[in-house]
């Protein structure tokens, strides 16, 4: 599946689970670094609106389905993809950098936050090895002078995880300049899925995730901040179920 903002065409390159898994045990074994983006509406809409965020999304390593809409516009354009919630390759991710025994860091949200995620972490992942932890200053700048003393650190300590938790487009300009600065880091930009973990944000019931009402959830939950946004979201689906659809005929 992929999307064109312009220039930049973004691909969902990693379409299943199993896929991105081998892609990153392979990347860990090799001493690779890589970004890894996860794609949804919410997204899209400021992809379309910032030119130097669709430039920094097209250059991500791997990129999955976070959302049914996405996954729903992979099936209209024919190619479809697995749902790959960045909440939900937190542990799975995790638990190959313990088998891998690959150190991670935590990055973003608060300290207390990090804190307790890496406490959650330690005890879903026996052996692994959380080097470092670190919440920015408000108003960080990933291409500022604390963005590289961040990357720095985290090739000193020879890390080859590090979760992103500083929201979109921030996580993903920073994961983009590590590539250059830590090139040996995997940086997972995951959003709010530290968060979750130690009930700094509440996350929807598990039958509402299944019925793929999540969204609703988190509505309800800030509806002055995200009735906005999913009403953006709402407003670009019929341009991108078009653009599935085109898709889909230059593939046949």
């Amino acid at each position: 599946m992929e999307f064109d903002f312009g220039p930049y065409r973004i691909t969902v390159n990693m379409p299943t689970r199993a896929a991105l898994m081998d892609e990153v045990r392979r990347r860990f074994r090799a001493g690779e670094g890589f970004a890894l983006a996860t794609i949804n509406l919410d997204h899209l809409v400021k992809l379309a609106d910032d030119p130097a965020f669709a430039r920094t999304y097209a250059a991500q390593d791997l990129v999955v389905a976070d959302g049914r809409p996405i996954v729903a516009l992979s099936r209209l354009a024919g190619r479809p993809v697995e749902l790959l919630p960045g909440s939900d390759l937190v542990f799975p991710l995790v638990e190959l950098a313990a088998a891998e025994t690959v150190p991670v860091a935590l990055v973003g949200s608060s300290e207390q936050a990090l804190a307790d995620a890496r406490r959650v972490l330690e005890a879903r992942a026996p052996g692994l090895r959380v080097v470092w932890t670190h919440a920015p200053e408000y108003g960080f700048d990933p291409g500022g002078e604390a963005a590289a003393a961040i990357l720095s650190e985290l090739a000193a300590r020879d890390v080859g995880l590090c979760f992103l938790a500083l929201g979109a487009p921030k996580q993903e300009m920073l994961a983009l300049r590590g590539r250059e600065l830590a090139p040996g880091v995997g940086f997972a930009s995951v959003g709010a899925g530290l968060d979750f973990l130690g009930g700094h944000q509440i996350r929807a019931p598990r039958w509402m995730r299944r019925l793929g009402l999540e969204w609703l959830w988190r509505m309800l939950s800030s509806p002055r901040r995200l009735v906005p946004r999913y009403a953006r979201c709402a407003a670009i689906l019929p341009g991108q179920v078009a653009a599935a659809r085109r898709l889909r005929r230059a593939g046949r």
